[in-house]
């Protein structure tokens, strides 16, 4: 039983820190992750984004 705790405890350790480097660098990990959304070649540059509004049609 002692193996399974130290499993356990070594699990949750990792996971703890995980969380806290994800909360320390979120605005890095945030600009990183965009970049990396916009440098994927299977995306359209056509596509729009939710967070871009849509450009005004000026047809008059």
């Amino acid at each position: 039983m002692g193996k399974a705790k130290e499993a356990v405890v070594v699990a949750g350790a990792l996971a703890l820190v995980w969380v806290a480097i994800e909360l320390a660098l979120k605005p890095f990990l945030g600009k990183a992750r965009d970049s990396i959304d916009k440098s994927d070649p299977a995306r359209d540059p056509d596509d729009q984004d939710d967070d871009v509004p849509a450009a005004a049609d000026d047809d008059a």
